[in-house]
């Protein structure tokens, strides 16, 4: 795979500018962290090079100065708010997020509880986490948020809020979404601090959009159109551009709110804001980090295409009103692609005619081969397309069947006649399943499965929506798939 990105670089970068940023406030600071710490492979699809798991190797850096709080929503709790990514809701994501910090060796000093003003299921969540152990503080709404500048920097405000204690001089506030009230948490704390005689700073971490990219980069563009159903949008930081005459890139959200922020600042300091702009809030290195700016290019493009059929997807499934789906066409349009462009859609379309207009997959591998699969009697299209990807990987030959029909047979029996499935073909996973089972007595079956693992980056594309069952199996095999925005069959209802 072509690496546009050194990820050593930005490791390296991306802690000491955080460690000169705890100095600049004096020993200590609260970061903002936004986006996915975890598994963060936007990222790492349109910076070629970047490991989805950069930012928690990042923090490992400072292990001994960090600390984690955890901010979630009252009401995200109330209305058992779900992590789309996930499928799980919000506050069992927190237990998540505290485990997988945990298993890093990353210390979670505490959760916090914004928003609160008595939900049940709020308190519920309080009792649980405290039953396990943590710490759990409470911050409550502040009227007139957050234009009141005077209410909220007051004893009324922030100061109702119960103090976080912290102990260390990297405090990270991240969240299992967005509106869960990071920002918020840290200013309470900044004002707390002051009261307490601590001095201490605010910083906002967030990948994208890099503000020293041009803001219409296909990274910075790939970002828009990540967030299409959020209404995000680039612009150029006017605040910057006046302070110090140079363009820089930030969104649309900080830059409406940072006239707010700048007050807020004064009013918690009692003298001058310490920044002049949202982007001097950010401490962000990726854009330092661009080793080939060429590949990063091409990755981001190919990440436009993907979200449009994405977006398009999501929209026949009646997920999305699809606002989003004229919004990336746009953007698809602003860097000079189209659909014609994605990896293997043509493949796939034209081994569905070829087949009467069944289902059909193709996949483009590492090397630029491409292979397809069929729908057929024993196999899904997906499944079939997986097991040839792991011919052509292996130096199978194609005629080699890798499992007789006397393996998938009984498979199929089980499904509809003693499951009662409807469709006996084969998904990914059943597929997976049985030819490791093979595998044991089936020396190319073995061999199949030893290129599992290079599949990862692949580009896959599906003439038709895929079962969920599929969709996460692709995931998992790190394989990037897309799907024409339509059903195999006419049902009004699709499991």
């Amino acid at each position: 795979m072509e690496v546009g990105f050194s990820s050593e670089k930005y490791l390296k970068l991306q802690a000491e500018h955080i460690k000169e940023r705890i100095e600049k406030f004096g020993g200590k600071l609260y970061l903002e962290f936004g986006g996915k710490l975890f598994d963060d492979y936007h990222a790492s699809r349109v910076l070629p090079g970047f490991a989805p798991d950069n930012k928690i190797k990042m923090l490992l850096e400072l292990k001994d100065k960090a600390e984690i709080i955890i901010a979630i929503n009252a009401a995200d709790i109330e209305k058992n708010k779900v992590r789309g990514d996930y499928g799980i809701t919000y506050d069992l994501d927190v237990l998540r997020l505290v485990d997988a910090f945990r298993g890093f060796g990353l210390y979670v000093g505490s959760v916090v509880i914004t928003q609160f003003a008595g939900q049940s299921a709020a308190e519920g969540f309080k009792k649980r986490l405290e039953a396990l152990g943590l710490k759990v503080y409470l911050h409550y709404p502040i009227e007139g948020y957050p234009a009141n500048v005077d209410k909220i920097v007051s004893d009324e405000g922030y100061g109702k809020n119960e103090y976080i204690v912290t102990s260390r001089p990297l405090v990270v506030v991240t969240a299992p979404g967005p509106g869960s009230g990071k920002m918020a948490t840290c200013l309470s704390q900044l004002y707390q601090d002051k009261k307490h005689g601590v001095s201490a700073g605010y910083a906002k971490f967030e990948t994208f959009p890099i503000w020293n990219l041009p803001l219409k980069h296909p990274v910075n563009v790939a970002y828009e159109a990540a967030t299409a159903d959020l209404n995000d949008v680039n612009m150029i930081d006017p605040f910057h551009l006046e302070a110090y005459g140079e363009l820089t890139v930030n969104y649309n959200r900080d830059v409406e709110i940072f006239p707010v922020l700048r007050a807020l600042f004064e009013k918690i300091s009692g003298g001058d804001s310490p920044y002049k702009s949202p982007t001097d809030m950010g401490v962000n290195m990726a854009g330092n980090c661009i080793i080939d700016d060429e590949v990063c290019r091409r990755a981001s493009k190919a990440e436009i295409i993907r979200r449009y059929f994405a977006a398009m997807c999501a929209k026949t499934k009646g997920l999305s009103d699809g606002a989003d789906v004229d919004k990336i066409k746009f953007l698809m349009n602003s860097v000079g692609v189209t659909e014609a462009d994605r990896d293997a859609r043509a493949e796939a379309l034209m081994k569905s005619e070829e087949t009467g207009g069944e289902p059909a997959m193709a996949i483009k591998l590492s090397d630029g081969r491409v292979v397809t699969g069929k729908t057929s009697q024993l196999l899904g299209a997906a499944s079939a397309a997986l097991l040839n990807a792991l011919k052509a990987l292996g130096g199978i030959s194609d005629s080699i069947r890798l499992m007789s029909p006397s393996i998938i047979e009984p498979v199929q029996d089980l499904k509809v006649n003693h499951l009662g499935g409807k469709n006996p073909r084969l998904h990914t996973d059943e597929v997976l399943v049985a030819l490791s089972i093979c595998a044991a007595t089936n020396p190319v079956a073995e061999i199949a499965m030893q290129q599992l693992e290079k599949l990862k980056g692949c580009e896959a594309h599906s003439t038709v929506i895929l079962s969920q069952v599929d969709e996460n199996l692709m995931k998992k095999l790190g394989i990037n798939l897309t799907c024409e925005p339509v059903y195999e069959s006419k049902k009004l209802y699709h499991k």
